[in-house]
C-alpha cells in the first residue's frame, strides 16, 4: 500500500536542498554577527532575551524563576528602562538588578518629521553603528506602521535602491531590532502597551528598512517572537510583515516558525531584467520565488502576499509587464503594491508617468487583484521606499574635519 503521508522524491529533494542552503545562509550570517549584549562595565542587556533566557540569567544571580515574568512585564508592557521604577519589585532586588543588568534603547542621533508627518529616526547602537527607522502614520486613522531595519547596510545591491549603495556592515541583534520599535514608542509616549480595543498609534511593524531580513533570520525571528508575546508588546502576527527580495530557503522557515505576513520585492517579471535590477534573482530565479510563495503557509485570502513593484519609466512599466505580472501571481492569494520610484542623488532611474501608473494598475485590477498605487511618504526627509541610507559615515567625516561644526547633525 502506498504511504500517502510520505513526501514525494521531488519534494524531499527540495527539502534537502533548502536545508543545505539554509545552513550556508546561517553560516554566512554568523560572519556579520552583532556585538555582545554586554556593556563595558560587564552588565547584561535584558532587552532581546527570550523568556527562557531571561529566566536563566535571573536564576544565575539567585532569583526565583517567577521574577522573569515580573521583569518581562515591566520591560515590554510598561516600557520601563529604570529598575527603580519597577514598583512591584522590592528595593533590594531593584538594586541587585541594577548591579547586573541594563534595559537598553538605541540612542537617537537624529529625528526628523516630514511635512506629511512621517518620522525618521537615525538610531545609534552600542558599538557606534547606525540604522534608520521610519514611522508612517495612516492618512485617515490614528494608527501607522513602523518600518524597521534588520541590518546596518545591505548586501543585495538592488540598482534602484539607495540603501543598497551602502555595503553591509553587520547584522542587527534581537535587542537592536525590537529596540527600534520600543524607541519609536518612547517618542510617541505609547506605553504601556495598549490592550483590547484600545487604539494603537504604532499599530504595525514592517521589516522593510535597511537590510534583507531573511539574511539575518535568527535575530529577526527572536525579535518578532518578543514583539508577539501576549504579555508584553503583544502585537499580533497579522500586524507584522516581513519584506524579502526572495531568499527562498528562508521563506519556508519563516512561514513555518513565525507565520507573519509576507511581502515580496519583485520589481520585474522576467529573469533577464530581475537579474539586472535585483541581483539576488541570479541565485533564486522568479520560478523558484513564485513556487515558494505558493508554499507559504500563512498565505490566505484574508492574509494575502504583497508583491512590491517599483515603477521605473520605460524599464518595467509596459502593458506587457503588467499582463505577465498577473500571470505570475495567478493562483496565489495576492495583492500588488505599485510604488512610484523615489529619486535619490546619483540614481539614473526615472519614475513612471501618472498615466502609465494608472494603466498598469488597471490591468492588474481587471484581473481581479488589488493594485493600490502607494503614495510616497517622507520624501522630503529621504524616508520614502528605497531612500533609506544612514548618513553616519558622512557625519563622522564632517565632525573629524571640524569637531566644532555640528550643522550636519
Amino acid at each position: 500500500m502506498t504511504n500517502l503521508a510520505a513526501p514525494s522524491s521531488s519534494s524531499q529533494a527540495l527539502n534537502d536542498l533548502n536545508e543545505t542552503e539554509r545552513k550556508r545562509i546561517l553560516a554566512k550570517s554568523a560572519l556579520f554577527a552583532p556585538p555582545t549584549a554586554m556593556t563595558e562595565d560587564g552588565r547584561r542587556d535584558l532587552v532581546g532575551l527570550s523568556r527562557e533566557e531571561l529566566e536563566a540569567v535571573l536564576t544565575d544571580i539567585g532569583e526565583k524563576p517567577f521574577r522573569a515574568k515580573q521583569v518581562w512585564h515591566w520591560i515590554y508592557h510598561q516600557g520601563v528602562t529604570d529598575f527603580s521604577k519597577m514598583s512591584t519589585i522590592a528595593k533590594p532586588l531593584q538594586n541587585k538588578l541594577t548591579e547586573h543588568f541594563i534595559v537598553s534603547r538605541p540612542s537617537v542621533t537624529t529625528e526628523q518629521t516630514s511635512k506629511d508627518n512621517t518620522r525618521k529616526f537615525l538610531f545609534r547602537f552600542r558599538d557606534g553603528q547606525e540604522a534608520e527607522t521610519v514611522y508612517i502614520p495612516d492618512r485617515q486613522e490614528d494608527r501607522g506602521a513602523v518600518c524597521i531595519s534588520s541590518q546596518v547596510g545591505c548586501t543585495l545591491s538592488c540598482t534602484f535602491c539607495h540603501t543598497g549603495t551602502q555595503k553591509l556592515v553587520r547584522n542587527l541583534g534581537a535587542a537592536e531590532i525590537v529596540g527600534q520599535f520600543m524607541a519609536a514608542r518612547d517618542s510617541y509616549k505609547e506605553w504601556p502597551s495598549p490592550k483590547g480595543e484600545t487604539p494603537r498609534l504604532l499599530s504595525t511593524i514592517v521589516l522593510m528598512g535597511m537590510g534583507e531580513p531573511l539574511y539575518n533570520y535568527e535575530n529577526v525571528a527572536k525579535a518578532m517572537k518578543i514583539v508577539m508575546d501576549g504579555e508584553g508588546i503583544a502585537l499580533s502576527r497579522r500586524r507584522i510583515t516581513l519584506s524579502t527580495s526572495g531568499v527562498v530557503p528562508m521563506m519556508d522557515r519563516c512561514g513555518d516558525e513565525l507565520a507573519i505576513n509576507l511581502a515580496i520585492s519583485l520589481h520585474a517579471v522576467t529573469n533577464e531584467l530581475r537579474d539586472e535590477i535585483v541581483p539576488l534573482n541570479r541565485k533564486y530565479p522568479i520560478e523558484e520565488l513564485m513556487a515558494a510563495c505558493r508554499r507559504y503557509p500563512a498565505a490566505s485570502n484574508s492574509r494575502r502576499i504583497t508583491f512590491e513593484y517599483i515603477m521605473l519609466r520605460g524599464i518595467n512599466d509596459s502593458d506587457a509587464d503588467a499582463r505577465e505580472l498577473v500571470r505570475l501571481i495567478r493562483g496565489i492569494p495576492a495583492k500588488v503594491n505599485l510604488i512610484p520610484f523615489n529619486p535619490w542623488p546619483g540614481s539614473d532611474f526615472k519614475p513612471s508617468t501618472k498615466e502609465r501608473l494608472a494603466r498598469f494598475a488597471q490591468i492588474i485590477m481587471d484581473a481581479g487583484y488589488s493594485a493600490p498605487i502607494r503614495m510616497p511618504r517622507g520624501r522630503d526627509i529621504l524616508a520614502a521606499c528605497g531612500q533609506l541610507k544612514t548618513q553616519s559615515e558622512k557625519l563622522r567625516r564632517t565632525i573629524a574635519k571640524n569637531p566644532d561644526d555640528k550643522s550636519e547633525i
